[in-house]
């Protein structure tokens, strides 16, 4: 299995006087960056991300709309956007997707006009919109990034994109950092808010650094299973202020009641891992150390969640946005099919004690250790 062949970047280290070294060489320190600000806004579902004059609040529980790009069943437009509405006045705001991701941006668009039209001002202030751009592998001269990014302010029917989050598929080929610059060109004439990565590794986001793109953030997979972003992304982040939003938090549901003492080694014998996300992170239990230890993860996590009266999920996210670096983390929404509104919203008020996290940072490490199986975040969209 390739996936299992990926071995670790070389690790970076920090000296004393908190210079980044990589391969015993001392890194130049990145001074042309102004300190980066992570504010915890007087409402605790909300957080400031800012870089200079580049500012960004967003919610903590971002929404993820992957679902939206089939393999979780038929999306009814109507019913989408109602329910964008519903999570939205529940106070969940923020809402994740890229151009890749099917109907997305264009549900957002018919979204944001509903808001403008039916909310108050003051609540169209708080809504949010991060979509990525995953692009092809050509040249990436300005008018081609411009083009590309102009469809994304159509199709979400903004004059201006919240975050622009961007994604490289082949990091031999450099043209990675001729898309950021014309990026924060386009960041400089209003048309984009912020600029951010999304599956970058450490060596990349310090090169990008290095190279003055003021990105304030770097979307990275980050759950109980997968620890890999705390591991040398973290400590960059802390280094440079560059925060981190999280996917695959829950694992496509694998982390929840539903898959607590099942076994899905016998067919129909447990619940079918029957959408793309499912199966993606069943691959992630299988590379940590398969189903069995993960049962064990999971009965670890409905004694915390018992305890405090809320779900396996929730539990899980609040360890991962408790985690150093990570400013907000992303839960899928299946958009008219089913909604989750409850169990997130409990997130913001559950305090995670003491011995709440030794019991999850014990049980989560009897597991491998997947930067050496996999490599550093992102690696697994690199694999050969």
């Amino acid at each position: 299995m390739a996936l299992l062949l990926r071995h670790p970047l070389s690790k970076f280290t920090f000296d004393p006087n908190d210079t980044l070294t990589r391969r015993g060489i001392t890194a130049r320190k990145c001074k042309h960056l102004r300190p980066f600000q992570c504010v915890q806004t007087e409402d605790s579902r909300r957080i400031v991300v800012k870089n200079g004059n580049d500012s960004l609040e967003i919610c903590r529980v971002v929404n993820g709309t992957w679902q939206t790009s089939g393999g979780w069943g038929r999306i009814d437009a109507d019913n989408a956007v109602d329910d964008m509405l519903k999570y939205a006045d529940a106070g969940l705001t923020t809402f994740d997707m890229a151009d890749i991701y099917g109907p997305a941006e264009d549900l957002y668009g018919i979204f944001i006009n509903r808001v403008r039209r039916e909310r108050p001002p003051e609540f169209l202030e708080k809504v949010r919109g991060l979509t990525k751009w995953v692009p092809p592998p050509v040249k990436m001269t300005s008018s081609f990034v411009r083009d590309s990014i102009d469809v994304s302010r159509r199709r979400m029917d903004v004059a201006s994109l919240d975050m622009l989050q961007f994604h490289w598929w082949d990091y031999s080929n450099p043209g990675y950092l001729d898309a950021l610059k014309h990026l924060t060109d386009l960041k400089e004439e209003g048309k984009i808010k912020t600029v951010a990565l999304t599956n970058f590794d450490t060596e990349r986001l310090q090169i990008i650094l290095e190279n003055e793109i003021p990105v304030v953030s770097n979307q990275v997979q980050h759950s109980i299973v997968d620890m890999r972003p705390q591991q040398k992304m973290a400590e960059l982040c802390q280094l440079t202020g560059v925060k981190l939003i999280t996917y695959g938090t829950v694992m496509g549901g694998l982390l929840s009641e539903k898959f607590l003492d099942t076994n899905i080694t016998i067919p129909f014998a447990g619940p079918p891992l029957n959408t793309p996300s499912l199966q993606k992170y069943k691959r992630m239990v299988d590379a940590w150390g398969g189903w069995s230890l993960f049962q064990g993860l999971l009965r670890t996590l409905k004694q915390v969640a018992s305890k405090h009266g809320v779900s396996i999920s929730t539990v899980a996210v609040k360890y991962i946005l408790d985690q150093p670096a990570v400013a907000g983390s992303m839960i899928g929404v299946r958009l008219g099919l089913s909604e989750h509104i409850q169990d997130t919203s409990a997130i913001f008020s559950l305090v995670l004690d003491e011995e709440d996290v030794n019991s999850i940072k014990e049980a989560s490490g009897k597991g491998k250790d997947l930067l050496k199986v996999i490599g550093d975040c992102g690696d697994e969209y690199r694999r050969a």
